[in-house]
């Protein structure tokens, strides 16, 4: 089925030629060059390809991959930096998608050393994405725990999803953005996706909730030497009302019933939070600037 997959992918790759950057027409039978291949082209076909399982693909409608990555602006022939991936959904779409134009993906992880689940949450990870190279590219596994995520100014993107909160928690959130300007190049872009707070929210709701305010993770780049560049409504769910018994996490996909992570109310009644589907959230793009003066690409 992967040799399959894999097939199906180059064959649909083959025909992105007219959706490219102006160039000599290849020959024919002859695949498209990688920067012949259009990200929207390259990804519509990495997120209709099989290799994604149909749990994956339903949470499309919630999470627009293909929009989120075109909005922060991702091409085949990138280093990406994905933070704290987990089992890696989004992997499973980033790193199909630089394969296809000789990009590289790197994947900051959990520390595996922190506890059993995340050794074993690495390990998976590595075996999936590193033992499949003809699907997944070139993949290097790191921890956002390690002083660098990546070598120092080589990342073109580096994208975090769903985890600032996670870091407020912990306070290792400024440190973090600091990380990620020392890992991307000059003009690279920093991508966020995260639960968002109501803005009049009071300061506790956020990280315990699992909401954050977008002038929260707006102050902590700016501090760490990015610029704000643009803001999306891609993952905006306008029917989450934000005030659920377990927080964020009372919300498909975890759907928790209890206080107590693990622990099950058979009692609890989800029919009203699973029919909001899954977090408001924030999209935003920062760039790290150019030069002294921080002029910023055009």
């Amino acid at each position: 089925m992967r040799k399959l997959t894999i097939f199906a992918l180059a064959a649909g790759f083959a025909a992105l030629a007219a959706c490219g950057r102006e160039q000599d027409a290849p020959e024919a039978g002859e695949a498209p060059a990688p920067e012949a291949l259009a990200p929207k082209a390259v990804l519509d076909a990495v997120i209709d390809s099989a290799h994604r399982s149909e749990e994956e693909r339903a949470r499309d409608r919630y999470r627009h991959p293909r929009e989120t990555l075109l909005f922060f602006g991702a091409e085949p022939d990138m280093t990406i930096v994905e933070i704290w991936p987990g089992g890696g959904w989004y992997a499973n779409v980033i790193a199909p998608f630089l394969a296809q134009g000789g990009g590289v993906y790197y994947a900051a992880h959990l520390d595996p050393a922190a506890s059993a689940r995340a050794g074993a949450l690495v390990a998976a990870f590595r075996e999936k994405l590193q033992g499949d190279p003809a699907l997944y590219g070139t993949v290097h596994v790191t921890a956002l725990s390690d002083p660098e995520i990546a070598p120092p100014e080589s990342a073109d993107m580096v994208l975090t999803f769903r985890n600032v909160h996670n870091w407020l928690n912990n306070g290792t959130a400024q440190e973090n953005f600091h990380k990620f300007y020392a890992a991307l190049k000059p003009g690279g872009v920093l991508g966020v996706v995260e639960h968002r707070a109501p803005e009049d929210a009071p300061a506790d709701f956020e990280g315990s909730s699992g909401y954050v305010k977008e002038s929260t993770v707006i102050a902590l780049a700016e501090a760490a030497g990015f610029a704000f560049e643009a803001a999306s409504e891609i993952n905006a769910n306008p029917a989450d009302t934000k005030d659920h018994p377990f927080g964020v996490w009372t919300l498909p996909p975890t759907r928790r019933t209890s206080a107590v992570r693990g622990t099950e109310d058979p009692d609890f009644d989800r029919t009203k939070y699973d029919a909001i589907g899954e977090s408001d959230r924030m999209t935003l793009k920062f760039r790290k600037p150019l030069g002294a003066d921080g002029a910023l690409l055009e």
